[in-house]
């Protein structure tokens, strides 16, 4: 295969995977519409009521807890008051300590002991829903009465099992961990922007 051909070949290659991602975002819109609003408002009173929300999740999904604390604590848009929020992922010391002392499976359960209460939400992201580590900190929110607001994908896994009525599911209808994620970033930007519309009456 010359250059030439093989540079066509992969273009056609990006192209079919900007065409993938928007074919499931148009899809997803119809079903991950209501319960995002939901989890806009839910987040929205937290927040307003003085409580924060506590965000997890592994690799990719590390990378989106951090990225939506970020938005929460500095700004999304719009410029307004910082507002609390405290991604699970970034503390280095204490993910390695507890992963050497104990177990990886505790690394967000016991920082979210420690720093939870009553009234937060834990954003609990993981696209198979599987991750033991997730599903830890998911079963601790439950105990100390935290709501989860779950972002996951194909069928939700075992994270969808633990949620009760109060809790948010936004669940991902794909089985490709890449467009899951892309549609996870999309979604944590329609919180971000909820989020502000709600406590400060943001502009589209």
């Amino acid at each position: 295969m010359g250059h030439a051909e093989h540079h066509s070949e992969l273009e056609g290659r990006v192209a079919a995977h900007f065409a993938a991602s928007a074919d499931l975002k148009r899809a997803a819109a119809q079903v991950l519409a209501a319960p995002i609003a939901r989890a806009a408002s839910l987040m929205a009173t937290t927040l307003s009521g003085g409580g924060k929300v506590l965000a997890c999740g592994n690799g990719g999904s590390a990378a989106d807890a951090q990225h939506f604390a970020a938005e929460l604590l500095n700004r999304f848009e719009i410029e307004r008051p910082p507002l609390a929020a405290i991604a699970l992922t970034t503390d280095t010391s204490t993910l390695t300590s507890i992963a050497n002392d104990y177990a990886y499976e505790q690394v967000f359960e016991k920082p979210l002991r420690a720093l939870g209460r009553k009234g937060d939400v834990l954003l609990a992201i993981s696209t198979s829903g599987n991750s033991a580590s997730v599903l830890a900190a998911a079963r601790a929110a439950r105990q100390l009465g935290i709501a989860i607001v779950a972002l996951t994908g194909g069928g939700g896994g075992k994270l969808a099992v633990l949620l009760a009525p109060q809790d948010v599911h936004v669940c991902v209808p794909h089985q490709n961990t890449a467009r899951i994620q892309e549609v996870h970033a999309l979604a944590l930007h329609c919180l971000c922007d909820g989020i502000d519309f709600q406590l400060f009456g943001a502009k589209p």
